[in-house]
This record gives C-alpha cells, sequence and structure tokens, in this order.
C-alpha cells in the first residue's frame, strides 16, 4: 500500500472518531486526526530522538520523538504505538522497560491537527531504524537538547518543540 493511501480516523474536537480517510486528503486538508509519540530514553538520562527521513511528506530531515507515527482507521492508540516501535526503530515493544502513558495532547496547530499520546519507555538499543521512515538516531541529554532547541528551533519538528515546552524541567 502506498503511503498516501493508508486509512486515518477522523476524529471531532473531542476525539471522537467520526469517519476515516486517506493519509493524503487528511493532510491536505487540515483534518483532525489521532498520533502518537515515544521518547525513549537511556539508562544514563539520555533521550533518543530521530532525524526524519528526506523522503517524508510532513518536516522532512528534522528531528523528531524516538517514535512518531499515525493512528491507523480502527487502531487505538496504544496498539498504534507498539506497532509503530517495531515499524521505526525495529525493535519490539516489549523490549523497553518502565513503558507509560505520559501525556496527551490535544489537536492544534503544532501537532498538525492531531491529537497526541506522548509514551515514555527506557531501552539503551542497539536499533535497527527502517530507512524510509528514519534518516539517523542519536542520544541527547535533556540540557543539550533545551541548548539546540533554543539556538536551532529549525532542526527540529513543531511537535518535538511543542511537547518539549510542556515538560517540567
Amino acid at each position: 500500500m502506498n503511503v498516501s493511501d493508508e486509512k486515518f480516523d477522523l476524529v471531532d474536537r473531542n476525539d471522537r472518531v467520526v469517519g476515516s480517510a486517506p493519509r493524503s486528503e487528511i493532510h491536505a486538508s487540515g483534518l483532525l486526526h489521532r498520533a502518537v509519540h515515544l521518547w525513549l530514553f537511556h539508562d544514563d538520562g539520555r533521550l533518543l530522538l530521530q532525524r526524519r527521513s528526506l523522503t517524508k511528506d510532513r518536516e522532512p530531515g528534522r528531528w523528531t520523538s524516538s517514535v512518531s507515527g499515525h493512528v491507523n482507521a480502527g487502531e487505538e492508540y496504544d496498539t498504534a504505538m507498539h506497532r509503530e516501535i517495531l515499524e521505526e526503530i525495529g525493535i519490539p515493544s516489549s523490549a523497553c522497560h518502565s513503558f507509560l502513558r505520559l501525556r496527551y495532547f490535544p489537536a492544534c496547530q503544532e501537532t498538525d491537527q492531531e491529537f497526541v499520546w506522548l509514551y515514555r519507555a527506557f531501552h539503551s538499543g542497539p536499533f535497527k531504524p527502517d530507512p524510509t521512515e528514519v534518516a539517523s538516531l542519536e542520544w541527547f541529554f535533556p540540557n543539550q537538547l533545551d541548548q539546540m532547541i533554543s539556538k536551532q528551533p529549525d532542526d527540529f519538528c513543531s511537535c518535538l518543540r511543542f511537547f518539549w515546552k510542556q515538560q517540567p524541567k
């Protein structure tokens, strides 16, 4: 299946499913839909970020969460998160420890009209990233990430900047 033909649930302002549509239509029209993000931490406190593939239709080549992806039509947030971990960085979610839902974000401009559940887990690697999704993976200490986002905000996806600002420091 072509990526632009993937089907996602359409949701209303209360995140209730009201239909489904192809990815291309949802993105072209700015329709409300769902996504998941994972912040995967190393045991030493560093956060794994992925640099998005240059072939991505949204924010190619920018740094984003360790794993991020859409919730497919008929899928639940948790199911999507477990699927995306394997698809993007090549490890089963069962290899991660201390897995939890960290925070829910309502759809907004910064999330590209996506309702998002942000998850947190720990795993120190190794990883087998899918090159069609991920250009590279790199570990960052939180204070290093603060400095980089401040100095080079355009190197980071808008959703990552938004999520990172919301975290208690």
